[in-house]
């Protein structure tokens, strides 16, 4: 599969209490093509409220994918994959760059009570990551994809990915964005 011509970057950037996301919109040619900002709450659950947010602020019906990096931004503040894919009615997947053994016990340590359940609902809802090899060598990537054969979103996140960068362009840009957002509105 090829890359799509656009795809939604959406990366977060964190002060103590608020999350800065920033949503960049990149050309397959890794051109910056259009900015959109939103926050969420350090430890709260509407991480995927903000990603929606920075949809609706571009209005962008030339997007044709959607890449979060990883699916815990802000202090476990998780993302809905299948809520976006609903909302966006775009193919998403969460980007990742460790192996992990998954966050469960690192949601059990943190949460309790019903915000443990409503964390551990969402995690589960998510479909299982896969591990994408760049072409050359260098270090894995893992995905999750809704709305998309894994293998494809894989093959998107490669065809995105200049030559010596480890994130692709979308998410690359998206958290440059997302920490100069961050720096903007608090001074550091």
């Amino acid at each position: 599969m090829d890359p799509p011509s656009r795809t939604l970057g959406v990366a977060f950037s964190d002060d103590r209490n608020v999350s800065h996301a920033a949503g960049a919109v990149v050309r397959v040619d890794g051109t910056p093509d259009g900015f959109a900002f939103a926050t969420c709450t350090v430890g709260g659950t509407d991480a995927t409220d903000a990603v929606i947010d920075c949809w609706r602020a571009l209005d962008r019906e030339d997007v044709r994918h959607v890449a979060c990096a990883g699916v815990a931004p802000a202090w476990f503040n998780l993302l809905d994959l299948d809520r976006l894919r609903e909302a966006l009615d775009r193919p998403v997947y969460a980007v990742s760059y460790e192996a992990s053994p998954g966050l469960e016990p690192a949601l059990r340590d943190a949460f309790d009570g019903d915000a443990l359940a409503d964390r551990l609902d969402t995690y589960r809802s998510l479909p299982p990551r896969i591990r994408v090899d760049p072409p050359e060598s260098g270090d894995p990537r893992f995905v999750r994809a809704v709305g998309v054969d894994p293998e494809d979103a894989a093959a998107a996140v490669r065809g995105l990915t200049r030559d010596g960068e480890r994130r692709c362009e979308p998410l690359r840009i998206a958290a440059l964005a997302a920490s100069a957002h961050r720096e903007a509105a608090t001074g550091e």
